[in-house]
């Protein structure tokens, strides 16, 4: 462990040692070192590696937040996913949409928080140190709620509870954007290969980054399915409308 902390100083040759502190710095064009977090905060999510402490100071930039952690949870296995905990300076709630925005200006998608979460105060322990585990796990759920619009056919109930299975939540508007509600590459894999098994399709990966919506990735099913039967006899269009209903009953 002492080997680990002191290590070989690469500026002197006469066999002195630095001590590694964890801090993570760069030197400034002005000669200046700036301080962007720390070497153990940072974390591989989907295979980019990402640090915290960035995504943090990017937060703390809105003049309506006091406190920001970010974290990195994995409250399904393999589903790793990074999560925003706010404390704001006033009582007026901050503006989500806003600030995802924001970020976005600054930030690559992959570094965007999926989840964003209002704190009363950041738990502590004893010792006064941030309390990871005490950090609660995020309402996928509330994040739909707020702009919730119901299915209105029998395509978008399919896939309304195609993405609720996939994204692991409990219901899924049908405006509500897939990669907002913690959706990836991975995910969206899954979610296109039961699509289309539901409807007998070969609806192509890049379909979901167009249209990220149930109400939108309706259209484009219901569009192939009408180049389908259009390409199909009189007998061949009955038995798969047929197949449909069943899969919709």
């Amino acid at each position: 462990l002492t080997a680990e902390k002191f290590i070989p100083d690469p500026f002197q040759t006469n066999g002195g040692r630095l001590y590694k502190t964890g801090d993570l710095a760069c030197y400034r064009p002005d000669g200046n070192i700036e301080f962007l977090g720390r070497i153990d905060h940072q974390v591989k999510v989907r295979g980019f590696r990402i640090e915290l402490g960035e995504i943090e100071a990017r937060l703390l930039e809105h003049p309506c937040i006091k406190e920001a952690v970010v974290i990195a949870r994995e409250d399904r296995p393999g589903d790793k996913r990074l999560v925003a905990y706010l404390i704001g300076i006033t009582e007026d709630a901050v503006d989500i949409d806003i600030l995802k925005f924001q970020l976005r200006e600054t930030l690559p998608d992959y570094m965007v928080p999926t989840a964003f979460v209002i704190l009363d105060s950041i738990p502590l322990n004893a010792n006064g140190k941030l309390d990871r585990k005490r950090l609660p796990q995020p309402d996928m759920s509330e994040m739909s709620a707020k702009h919730y619009v119901a299915p209105r056919t029998a395509t978008e109930e399919i896939l309304a509870g195609v993405w609720a299975e996939v994204l692991g939540v409990e219901k899924v508007g049908v405006e509500d954007n897939f990669f907002e509600l913690g959706g990836h590459s991975l995910n969206a894999t899954v979610l296109l290969s039961r699509v289309n098994n539901h409807f007998q399709l070969d609806i192509p990966l890049r379909a979901i980054f167009e249209t990220p919506t149930i109400s939108g990735l309706s259209m484009v099913i219901e569009e192939l399915l009408i180049e389908k039967l259009e390409a199909l006899s009189e007998n061949e269009a009955e038995n798969l409308f047929n197949q449909n209903n069943s899969v919709v009953e």
